[in-house]
């Protein structure tokens, strides 16, 4: 099918003003799905509900997660032998940022139970259907850059969402 196939020539114009970096996809991505598992395993299933405390941890795991891939690249960067040019060490760390930027919602949502709008497990429940939506949205978006057509942008986002139904769906089996 011509729709499995990269179009030559631009993206459309709406999706190329807008074109994410590969590096914010991947750790955009990567944050979703981060903090999808951690609400998921911080879900308390007791009645020791701590929803700051599983805000607190969201946050600082993907603080320590960002801050661990820019210093692999740093690492992988210094081992390489092409002689390229380097980039700033504080550089490959902070664009990890988009890792952070990921959880932040899951963040909100933990931090809204703590105000007393809604229950911990109510609002673990929203982070993960946003979070499984999102990750649809990031895979849709990146297809579509690519210059993928809409059936394709939808095939890609689903296995994206796939990620993210099955945090679900090993959260429901545990609990």
């Amino acid at each position: 099918m011509p729709d499995r196939v990269p179009r030559r020539g631009p993206s459309p114009r709406s999706a190329m003003r807008h074109r994410p970096t590969e590096q914010s996809l991947f750790s955009g991505i990567y944050g979703l799905v981060l903090a999808s598992a951690l609400v998921a395993a911080l879900d308390a299933t007791d009645d020791k509900a701590d929803p700051g405390s599983d805000a607190l941890w969201v946050l600082l795991t993907a603080l320590a997660a960002g801050a661990a891939h820019g210093y692999a690249h740093v690492i992988a960067q210094r081992a390489s032998a092409d002689g390229a040019a380097q980039s700033s060490r504080l550089r490959l760390v902070i664009a990890e940022w988009p890792l952070v930027a990921a959880v932040l919602p899951t963040v909100g949502m933990l931090l809204a139970a703590v105000a007393g709008w809604w229950s911990e497990a109510t609002a673990a429940d929203t982070a993960l259907l946003f979070n499984t939506v999102a990750l649809f949205g990031w895979g849709a978006w990146a297809a579509r850059t690519a210059g993928f057509g809409w059936p394709s942008a939808f095939r890609a986002g689903g296995m994206d969402m796939l990620i993210g139904l099955v945090i679900i769906l090993a959260d429901a089996l545990i609990e």
